[in-house]
Parts: structure tokens; sequence; C-alpha cells
């Protein structure tokens, strides 16, 4: 990831002020020679890092800010079942079988992660549950659908439809019309999960580097016997194999990922512990809503509201990420409208043209991974350990995702930023009206 870069005075996330002081890890001050060199230190980048390590396959893996400043650290904490489209959505363009296999492969990925943190002992403060929920009337056939596809068709029977009273009861607002209840899935506290992370790939034998840009990514010859050189500003690592791993922070290192993976501001509140409104989310799911600018929300283990939205609607984001989300949060739920807003954060989430993940060869020996478009807690951690995979010669379910058709953004480097904007504002103007 590129040092953190938001927009707005981005404040101390509530997960930052519960972990505490973060380690700290060395800047690279020196010229290494290794086996695979990892640029990103975020999920996938730490995942591959320490899967690597763990196999005997020598790496070194550097980070332009602190481990936990980008969106592995500040996300909504969300574990989605499956992939970003509904899997029978997925199924109508690229057919079932394909779109089995990849739901098949979030469930592994699901696995991973919550035996990852128990076998290293990572108290990601793991809640069970999650509800996708309808904002508009008329979508109960389609969610109905949802469930009975998923048990079906996709071996999955942990969804249920929930009708308008029971999503009302289950949320706490009347706000929404139906949904569907998934209990085979929950919500983590992200920036644990990272902290962990790091700990565990740098006990396995990874070398790890903080504040640390790469500037510069090249080949010193091409065929066999050819080294990759990443440049910093302090020394180069020198490996036969690179993974790109920035997502959101690719800026203008390696053009063909940064064509493919665009950066949209994402910004989250926390409020005061919600002790006086039991009713609010009284279950503990996690929910994310059915606006094309999703809203997402859920309560933490003390009782607060983390409640997500995007207002990346023109050039300039808002000067006030707590009041822009406080807005969404009465809209939601009016009696909080004296609530207090301890916290309020932002960052960037990394997404692709068809929101599906980018796996891609670059150049030769140069691997870049991301675009998770807002579902990357889980498959960016099982990514990361399926490239560590695919270097020790495994066959991998990465290749699942390699075969994703991923277009560029259009317009070129100087038009494409403008032009997502306005489809943003767009989209932003459906969802109201």
């Amino acid at each position: 990831m590129d040092e953190w870069q938001s927009p707005i005075a981005p404040g101390i996330s509530w997960y930052q002020a519960t972990v505490g002081e973060r380690p700290t890890y060395p800047a690279l001050d020196g010229s290494k020679t290794v086996d695979v060199a990892v640029i990103g230190g975020g999920y996938t980048g730490l995942q591959a890092a320490y899967n690597l390590a763990k196999a005997g396959i020598s790496v070194a893996l550097i980070e332009a800010s602190r481990f936990g400043d980008g969106a592995s650290g500040r996300n909504g904490g969300q574990m989605g079942t499956g992939q970003r489209w509904w899997p029978e959505d997925l199924e109508k363009e690229i057919g079932y079988e394909r779109s089995r296999a990849l739901f098949d492969m979030a469930e592994n990925a699901k696995r991973h992660l919550l035996d990852f943190a128990e076998a290293h002992g990572i108290d990601m403060e793991y809640m069970p549950g999650q509800m996708n929920v309808s904002h508009k009337r008329g979508h109960d056939k389609d969610y109905r659908a949802t469930a009975e596809i998923a048990a079906e068709r996709y071996g999955y029977p942990h969804i249920s439809f929930t009708d308008g009273r029971e999503t009302a009861e289950r949320l706490g607002t009347k706000d929404y019309y139906c949904g569907v209840r998934d209990t085979g899935t929950g919500h983590i506290h992200p920036l644990k999960l990272l902290v962990g992370l790091a700990r565990v790939a740098q006990t396995a034998g990874a070398q790890i580097f903080e504040m640390t840009r790469a500037t510069g990514i090249e080949k010193t010859r091409n065929g066999p016997g050819g080294k990759i050189l990443v440049r910093t500003p302090k020394g180069t690592l020198t490996a036969d194999r690179v993974l790109i791993a920035t997502n959101a922070y690719i800026g203008d290192l390696e053009p063909v990922t940064s064509a493919h993976i665009m950066p949209i501001g994402s910004f989250i509140a926390a409020t005061a512990p919600l002790d006086d409104f039991p009713d609010v989310l009284p279950g503990g799911e996690a929910v994310a809503d059915s606006r094309f600018v999703v809203r997402y929300f859920r309560k933490s283990r003390d009782n607060r509201l983390l409640f997500g939205g995007r207002e990346v609607y023109t050039s300039s984001n808002p000067a006030d990420t707590a009041n822009a989300i406080r807005r969404q949060i009465v809209d939601t739920y009016p009696a909080l409208k004296d609530v207090e807003i301890t916290h309020a954060w932002g960052g960037n989430v990394g997404i692709t043209m068809p929101r599906q993940p980018f796996v891609r060869e670059v150049m030769p020996g140069v691997t870049s991974i991301g675009g998770y478009s807002g579902h990357g807690v889980m498959l960016s951690n099982y990514c990361g350990k399926l490239y560590a995979d695919m270097v020790g010669g495994k066959a991998t379910d990465l290749d699942h995702l390699a075969a994703l058709k991923i277009p560029a953004f259009p317009g070129g480097r100087h038009m494409r930023t403008p032009l997502l904007f306005l489809a943003l504002t767009w989209f932003a103007l459906r969802d109201r009206l």
C-alpha cells in the first residue's frame, strides 16, 4: 500500500483506539535478495509472506505506511458469504460450474480465516450473523429466491428470508422492507486481525518492513535467469517473483493494475455505546443494504454502532466525516439523532468495473491481486495464502479468479476518475429516488 493518503483528516478509528499502540517494524535500509518480494502490507501481502516463509521460501515485504493504515485495518469488518455478486447473478454470467467453484472458494476462504485466527491466538472479536436487506419495496421474490438457491443449488443452508416484520425486528428500524439472514458468517475487528497477522508473519521468518515505498519495478533482463528489481528510496529488493498487493493504493507504480483497480473513498463512524437502545440490532448481526452506494453497519463487542457508507460523488470527499455519516445513521435510526459520535474515519477501497477481484500476471514474474470491491476481508486473506501455494507449485483456487474477465476502467489515465465520479453521482441519485 502507498503511504496513507486519506483526502480528509482521518482521525483515530475506533479500531485503533481499542488496539492501542501498534507494534512498530523497521523500514528497509539497504538491499536484499530473496525468492519473493511482496509490495503491500495488508491482508493479502502479509498472508502471502507468512505462508511463503512457513514453506521455507525467502520473502521480504515492504509497506509504504504503517501496517494497518490501509483498508485492511480500517474496513467495515463484514465477512460476506460468496463473492460480491449473488451466486444466481454470477451464474447467469459465467455458468453454474464456474459460479459454484467461486462460491465454494469463498467458503474455503471463510474457513481459512477462522481457522487461522484460532490457530494463532488472534482475538479478532468474531461475532456471528450477517443480513442483506432491501431499501426498496417489491424485492421479496428475489430475496426469497436467493435463500432457496443458496440451499438447493450451492449447498449452503444458512441463509433464510426475512419479511418486513422480521427484518424490522432484527434491525430495530422500519427503514427496510425485507432481507436475508446468514447464520454461517459474521463480522470481526479488522485491525486486531491485521496486527496479529503481522506478528505471525514475522515469527514465521518473513522479513517485513514498514514506511518503505516501492518506487519502481523492473526486470534485469528477459528470459531465464532474469531477476526482478523492486526499488525503494533506501534500497532494492531483488527477487525471482513479485506480488503486488497494494489494492487501492497502487498509484502510478504499475500501469496495468492502476488501469483495472480504482480507489474510492469509504467512511465509517462509531457511536457511544448504545446501552439505552436495546432494540438496535438485538441479535448482533452485521448489515449491508441494497443501495449501489452501500450502507453497512453493525454493533461492536462493546455495544457501539459502527456505521459506514460512501460519499464519493464529486472530486472532493466530505470535509466532515462524522456529520456525513450521522445523517445516514439518523435516516436509518431517527432515535439516535442525539447519540455521540466518538470516532470517524475514512480510507480507500479498491474496486473493479464488474466488482470482482483482479488477479493477473502483469509482467513476467509479477502477479497483482486486489480489487475486492468491498468484499475482501475473507478473500484477501485467502488470496495471499493461495499465491504462496502457487509459488510452491500447488494447484490452487486462485485460477478461478484469474479466469474472470476484468476490463480496464474507461477513459484512460486522465479521464477514468471523472467518469467514475459521474457514474457514482448517478447511482447515488437513483438510491435517493
